[in-house]
């Protein structure tokens, strides 16, 4: 790490258990054994804590977050349970799920066990993965994320560079002419804090416009290098985040802005923050203190994260704040900011491009070498961008999909939920999606 900025006073980490233990009753010893048709979900939520954490225990990656009662961690430290047996405690909690006693029939209570039933099948997947058990894209990006991606033919993408192409200056290969033209958009190094904060200040009082958020809420920035990610937001709990940015990568103006927004408001710190106050402390549902990466949550997250930049930016409104307040800052020419949104909102339309590289390179029919060309082709990416790309495909597999497929469900729902009701009906239902225990299939 690099730098650190911290915002407001940063909060202590540890967590509070005093909400969760009246209600769940987090205070006593948790059962090492599945629940039994006489349970509730409470204890359905218990063992599928635990069982994810175990899971975590095979595979680095697998918890993002933690905040829960911490001597729970430490018991399955000690445990040490293996894979066979984590994939078959989480198969009995399937089939005991819909047996479980629930009290109320609100929309909430039953998406809690639709949510449960199904994080679990993606983690026994995840166990499968982690046996040796191979997967197609197809099948992994179901199994894991409870959704399907489309198939998006590369003619389609050809006809966007043609597009581009005329809107590029020089010659040679299209998409050296673009990152010639993207140099000129690219904030400096030493430029990067003074822009971001800008950009998340902002981005954070427009969601305090329309969303109360938790009154301690806060978040630190660290600038990091050796990643395969742009930026990561790091929950803590207690309405902290640490949002980490990769100074490695080249930021573009407009990518400040979607970091700001994607990592911080109303993105992946407001749906965590949201998810902790209302589910977690409101309703003592201690399957939230937990987040397993491979799993349908994360659609929901990156797809709202992202999906977030046009609900806080319309289009017309991130023109104006980039030209007016970010160019400056960052010492860029004002004066075309709107060529380069031309060009960057034209470059959306080959979002699905790293996709379809993906899905070659894990179904194994091209290697490394071709899905790094294809990336540099059709998602207009440098060499060393588009490899490092690759290697986020070794890391992450088909986990590519919940940006671009996650964002367009979150757009289709938050359709059909607002339709033309305007911007503070937008942000309504946008705060009651964040603050809600849906998954891909419960968007429909």
């Amino acid at each position: 790490m690099t730098n650190a900025r911290y915002f407001k006073h940063v909060l202590p980490i540890a967590f509070s258990l005093l909400v969760l233990s009246a209600g769940t009753g987090c205070q006593h010893s948790v059962m090492t054994a599945p629940t039994t048709k006489s349970s509730s979900l409470d204890d359905v939520a218990r063992s599928y804590v635990r069982l994810v954490l175990a899971l975590g225990e095979h595979d680095a990656s697998y918890v993002d977050a933690y905040y829960g009662p911490p001597e729970w961690r430490e018991q399955v430290k000690a445990e040490k349970k293996p894979l066979a047996t984590i994939r078959q405690d989480a198969e009995l909690l399937v089939s005991d799920i819909d047996h479980t006693s629930v009290k109320g029939t609100e929309q909430l209570v039953n998406l809690r066990r639709v949510y449960l039933r199904t994080q679990l099948r993606a983690l026994i997947a995840r166990t499968e993965m982690l046996g040796g058990k191979k997967f197609t894209f197809e099948e992994e990006a179901q199994a894991l994320y409870d959704a399907q991606p489309p198939r998006v033919p590369t003619s389609k993408f050809d006809a966007v560079l043609a597009r581009l192409a005329v809107l590029l200056p020089g010659e040679g290969p299209l998409a050296a002419r673009y990152e010639a033209f993207r140099k000129d958009f690219t904030i400096p190094k030493e430029k990067v804090d003074t822009v971001f904060t800008a950009a998340i200040a902002e981005a954070r009082r427009r969601t305090l416009r329309h969303i109360d958020l938790p009154a301690r809420e806060t978040f630190a920035v660290e600038y990091v290098t050796g990643k395969s990610w742009s930026a990561y937001n790091w929950y803590k709990g207690n309405s902290y985040s640490v949002i980490q940015v990769n100074t490695d990568l080249p930021i573009s103006i407009d990518k400040i802005i979607h970091l700001a927004v994607h990592e911080g408001y109303p993105g992946h710190h407001v749906y965590n923050a949201l998810l902790e106050q209302r589910l977690v402390r409101d309703r003592g549902w201690v399957e939230f203190t937990v987040y397993p990466l491979f799993t349908p949550q994360s659609l929901i997250a990156e797809g709202s994260a992202n999906y977030g930049v046009e609900l806080a930016f319309p289009a017309d409104d991130r023109l104006k704040f980039a030209r007016d307040v970010l160019f400056p800052l960052a010492g860029l020419d004002p004066s075309r900011a709107e060529s380069f949104f031309v060009v960057q909102n034209l470059l959306t339309e080959l979002k699905y491009a790293r996709n379809e590289a993906a899905r070659q390179y894990l179904n194994g029919t091209i290697d490394a070498e071709a899905a790094t060309e294809f990336q540099t082709k059709y998602s207009m990416m440098t060499r060393g961008d588009a490899a490092r790309s690759t290697r986020f495909f070794d890391d992450y597999r088909s986990y590519v999909i919940n940006y671009n497929l996650g964002e367009d469900l979150i757009r289709r729902y938050m359709e059909s939920k607002a339709g033309s009701g305007g911007e503070e009906r937008k942000w309504k239902e946008f705060e009651a999606l964040l603050s809600s225990p849906r998954l891909p299939s419960t968007l429909r």
